[in-house]
């Protein structure tokens, strides 16, 4: 079993229950698990012999970070309907990913998975719920094994057409049984309930506009059955909220708890706009949010009412969420943007440096349901990143590196180990030859943007 030293860190911050902050941190790891964290002065002897020694002298070291919304397939449109809100950027949209195959939910997906690991994502949920042209789930969880994030899979869904009165075109919705056989396909094929694990999936009806009460409560019932987490969009527009009320008699976050879609096994991404009423019910029945504010902001969709939900006891973490409503997929961006907005209606201290990084890190994890990710520790997984705190963007700013990373200009991680592989080494990705899939990427949003034959 290969060992992995980590000494002589500037800073090591650990976002374990004690919150330690360890001045010239060490850590080792042993396989894919943490063994041992402490200062470098005191690290045990025969911990010096590992296989692989990073010195990370004027670095920061903390636990990797966690996504808990996206759609990586949205890479190949970025800038696109530049000013639009929801529904309007989607009916522009739909017809673009129609044209979508295997290859391009492929290719997307790797440029996504690249940018959030450069970012400082270790862990990342992914929101997929378009399959034409014989695509499927399988396309970008081989990716994310190929470059080597944990990943849980979401298998989306849309079976409202417009025909039907739901939003997305008719070309682009599924047959419900057929959308409950293959949920139950990947599930049995992919899906890991063991600590540690590189892979889950997730069972995830794309949003109230776009299926069916029956697909709704079906999906909760069928990933209860199998012990799966269970994810959708809800509550993240006034036009949804306007949708719901007109088209079921509630709005979403009640529509949702008739439909058994509360719990601590489900996690809505957005939730913006939710009234006091309804942050007591995610409060108390373990709701989870992924709160995405670059997307909410470009969108026009709102400001999530995070301060809120952390009073309450709301499970809160962030996500980038698509590619074509944020345009980037940097989480150390995310987690600066959800410090920054809170504090536009409220006040400087709203919310704290300290509680932006436990959303991006623990906070995503008990998301995600998982106690063995988002914290160094012994025991957890080798989970881990890096960044250098002599790069210009945090010149000045030496007198505090945590307040750095989160107030200056986002900037890439110079390590990153995922469940105890180096993944990046001095700034560079180890696992993707990236010219070469940008290039493909490129062609391929060429082509369906311009609706060109292959």
């Amino acid at each position: 079993m290969t060992t992995l030293l980590v000494r002589n860190a500037r800073l090591l911050i650990t976002m374990t229950d004690a919150g330690e902050k360890i001045p010239d941190g060490a850590l080792f790891v042993r396989g894919n698990v943490i063994e041992w964290v402490g200062d470098t002065a005191v690290l045990p002897p025969h911990y010096h012999t590992a296989d692989q020694i990073i010195d990370a002298t004027d670095q920061m070291v903390l636990p990797g970070l966690v996504n808990t919304h996206h759609h990586l397939y949205q890479s190949l449109t970025r800038a696109l309907a530049p000013n639009s809100r929801l529904f309007d950027w989607l009916k522009t949209l739909y017809p673009i990913w129609v044209r979508m195959d295997g290859e391009a939910i492929y290719v997307s997906a790797l440029v996504g998975m690249a940018e959030l690991i450069l970012s400082g994502c270790t862990t990342a949920s992914d929101h997929l719920y378009l399959f034409p042209n014989g695509a499927k789930l399988d396309d970008e969880i081989r990716a994310a094994q190929e470059i080597g994030l944990r990943f849980h899979a979401a298998r989306g869904s849309m079976s409202l057409g417009e025909s039907d009165g739901g939003l997305p075109p008719d070309s682009v919705v599924e047959d419900e049984e057929a959308i409950l056989r293959d949920c139950r396909r990947v599930i049995e094929q992919f899906h890991d309930p063991n600590p540690l694990a590189m892979m889950r999936i997730v069972v995830a009806p794309c949003s109230p506009f776009s299926v069916t009460p029956d697909l709704m409560r079906e999906s909760a019932r069928l990933a209860r059955s199998y012990g799966v987490t269970l994810h959708t969009h809800l509550a993240e527009t006034k036009d949804e909220e306007l949708f719901c009320q007109e088209t079921f008699g509630w709005r979403p976050a009640a529509y949702a708890e008739q439909l058994e879609w509360v719990g601590d096994d489900v996690w809505w991404a957005h939730a913006v706009h939710v009234d006091e009423a309804e942050i007591e019910l995610m409060a108390r029945t373990q709701t989870g949010a992924a709160h995405c504010p670059c997307s909410n902001m470009r969108l026009a969709s709102g400001i999530a009412p995070v301060r809120q939900w952390l009073d309450g006891r709301v499970r809160v973490g962030l996500g980038v969420d698509g590619s074509a409503s944020n345009d980037g997929s940097h989480m150390l961006n995310e987690a600066r943007q959800a410090l920054l907005l809170q504090r536009v209606l409220n006040q400087a201290n709203t919310l704290k440096v300290e509680e932006a990084l436990w959303l991006a890190t623990r906070g995503g994890a008990q998301v995600l349901k998982r106690d063995d990710i988002g914290q160094i520790a012994p025991g957890k997984a080798a989970d881990f990143i890096a960044y250098d705190l002599n790069r210009l963007a945090y010149a000045g700013a030496q007198h505090d590196p945590l307040a750095a990373l989160l107030f200056c200009a986002p900037q890439p991680v110079e390590w990153s180990v995922i469940n105890g592989r180096v993944v990046v080494a001095d700034g560079v990705l180890q696992t993707l030859d990236l010219e070469p899939v940008i290039r493909r990427h490129n062609q391929i949003s060429q082509r369906l943007i311009n609706n060109e034959t292959s």
